[in-house]
């Protein structure tokens, strides 16, 4: 399907509408005072992860297959962010996401049905995960009770995208079994719900045994030794790695019912030291593949990365010595981060728009018109 490309990027600024009052909502719950801060607050999660992630990983899915039904998801996630931000109730942008994340499980299932593979496969329980987050909210679930859904569909469409770039290395007799019980784990964490004693357990050891298994079978391990663009990708992904064994560990050392600093760094270790992690990495070549701009990689970029893990660390020292100015502090830094990411990203557009119109000029006969770019 050819679409215009102001049309995906519309669905962008709705993501980065998402992302921006989300994190507004994140920093007033540590203690910052902000316009509207309470309000924000309560859109916290379902902004971050539906409204945020879900646009984003919708459109993806969406410009992969090529149908034109399958862009209902990433519409309808924007639209229930903006819904949910104009301050309708609930019940609009929950009914929203829902149908978002049912576009999103069907194409999901046309690209395993055309496409058998474990990559796939996992990539469709993640999308049946925030599926099923997404109609307990619906029917009026406590976040505490669906997060684990939620937190499942990131790390399972982590994990398939991860697998499909590492598909060729070889694997042992066994693995692919060991990750449908990885799968099977998170399911089962996620239906007791992490903040149950027993829901704690079964998450934390499906986080522990999916970074084991990332860890021994993504490429990363390999092009790590490499240089540029492809040692930042790997970088990216190994650090996500460590935040997502630390989630798990957490769950299992402190379990949220003895004390709420497990499940808080557990949350946090996914949602930041993971998932935004793979997020600056994989945005080299998603950003381009979605708005065909080329995007040149910059060594400035390790700057943002190197604050949002700095970011994470004082949010997990600050929870466990119980100093909620060090957490106050992590919040504004994993901000900072997120903007110096995007405004490096930004820089390393224009970077790449300006050289190639700058090859095109050299290319022009003497006194010849520049031909006019595309937007």
């Amino acid at each position: 399907m050819r679409n215009p490309q102001w049309f995906r990027i519309l669905l962008l600024l709705l993501g980065g509408m998402s992302l921006f009052i989300g994190l507004c909502g994140g920093l007033w719950r540590l203690g910052w005072i902000l316009p509207h801060g309470a309000s924000f607050a309560q859109l916290h999660g379902p902004l971050m992860i539906s409204g945020l992630f879900g646009t984003l990983i919708s459109m993806e899915r969406a410009v992969a297959l090529g149908r034109p039904w399958a862009y209902l998801g990433p519409i309808s996630a924007g639209l229930g962010s903006l819904m949910l931000v104009a301050g309708l109730p609930s019940i609009f942008g929950a009914s929203a996401y829902l149908l978002a994340s049912g576009a999103l499980a069907l194409a999901s299932l046309l690209i395993l049905r055309q496409q058998p593979a474990l990559f796939t496969a996992a990539m469709l329980f993640g999308a049946l995960a925030w599926l099923t987050g997404n109609m307990l909210w619906l029917l009026g679930g406590a976040m505490p009770d669906l997060v684990g859904w939620w937190l499942a569909f990131l790390i399972l469409t982590i994990a398939g995208e991860r697998l499909e770039m590492s598909r060729l290395l070889p694997r042992k007799a066994g693995s692919e079994a060991l990750f449908v019980m990885i799968i099977g784990l998170l399911a089962a964490g996620a239906r007791n719900g992490p903040t149950d004693d027993n829901g704690a357990v079964l998450f934390g050891l499906g986080l522990l045994a999916a970074t084991l298994w990332l860890f021994r079978h993504d490429i990363a391990r390999r092009t790590v030794q490499q240089k540029g663009q492809t040692r930042f990708f790997a970088i990216c992904m190994l650090l996500g790695y460590v935040w997502l064994g630390l989630a798990g560990a957490a769950l299992l050392l402190w379990p949220p019912p003895a004390m709420a600093f497990g499940y808080d760094l557990a949350l946090h270790a996914v949602l930041i030291g993971f998932v935004i992690s793979m997020v600056f990495g994989h945005a080299l070549i998603i950003l381009p593949a979605v708005t065909q701009w080329r995007v040149a990689y910059m060594p400035w970029l390790y700057m943002p990365l190197t604050l949002l893990h700095l970011s994470m660390l004082l949010r997990a020292v600050g929870g466990l010595a119980e100093w909620p100015e060090l957490r106050q502090v992590s919040g504004i830094l994993t901000v900072l981060a997120i903007m110096a990411f995007m405004l490096t990203m930004a820089g390393a557009a224009w970077r790449s728009r300006r050289h190639r119109r700058s090859g095109q000029a050299a290319l022009l006969p003497p006194g010849s018109a520049l031909p006019k770019a595309r937007s």
